[in-house]
């Protein structure tokens, strides 16, 4: 009796090898792991000179910004890198000419960028506690997911551009200027449910889980969006 076919992958076990052979190729060289954690925390500990004086600690609505604004600079460097290896001899081609799914890639890369961005916020949650405000271990849940609700539609929105500008000369100047107008409504939802979270005297726990919310109706709709855009972006039809 012949051998059946293989059977070829389904969709979400194409888009977790796609996460996973990068994953697998920054474990090795951790080039842009270790570039966004370090420029990460060189931007938290100059913001604890400039707001640290003594024993006296910044308002809540700073310490989150800081937190926030670390995650989008380091996040926009990884973002940057993302096709990099793909832009190399074209394998972007090769990769497109695969049965796998465009759509497939997509989240792939997605859920690789979204793994990395994690990694380097656990560092930055832990700094922001330490340095700036005692009341981020206490909401340490809630405040984790916001942050990983706001990096998904961060990643999602930077993997579109990052795709986009693959073969841009000046692509990490022009990643920010396109992303960094998107991801408006994501930084401030972040910052004031974030904020709210930890406030020392009157937290508004209400107004945290509006901002929440609000977080996972944007990841909708950029995610969304992302699949339907992705395609011809990185074709270019």
């Amino acid at each position: 009796m012949p051998d059946s076919p293989a059977r070829a992958p389904g969709f979400l076990a194409q888009a977790l090898r796609i996460a996973a052979k990068d994953l697998r190729i920054e474990w090795r060289s951790k080039e842009i792991l270790s570039t966004m954690t370090f420029l990460a925390v060189v931007f938290v500990l100059i913001f604890s000179f400039a707001f640290v004086v003594g024993d006296a600690r910044p308002p809540a609505p700073v310490t989150s910004g800081i937190l926030w604004i670390a995650l989008v600079v380091s996040g926009t460097v990884g973002l940057g890198r993302t096709f990099d290896r793909e832009r190399d001899g074209e394998a972007i081609r090769s990769l497109l000419l695969t049965p796998t799914s465009r759509a497939a890639i997509y989240l792939g890369k997605l859920a690789a960028t979204v793994t990395l961005m994690l990694l380097v916020e656990v560092v930055l949650t832990f700094l922001a506690g330490l340095l700036f405000s005692n009341r981020v271990a206490p909401e340490l849940v809630p405040v984790a997911t916001l942050l990983v609700l706001g990096t998904i539609g961060f990643a999602a929105v930077g993997c579109v551009f990052s795709a986009a500008l693959l073969r841009a000369r000046s692509r990490d100047v022009l990643l920010s200027s396109l992303l960094y107008p998107i991801i408006i409504p994501i930084v401030i939802a972040g910052a004031r449910g974030t904020a709210q979270l930890i406030d020392p005297v009157s937290p508004d726990f209400e107004g945290a889980r509006f901002w929440t919310q609000f977080l996972v109706a944007v990841d909708v709709i950029f995610v969304t969006l992302g699949l339907w855009a992705f395609e011809p972006v990185v074709t270019g039809e």
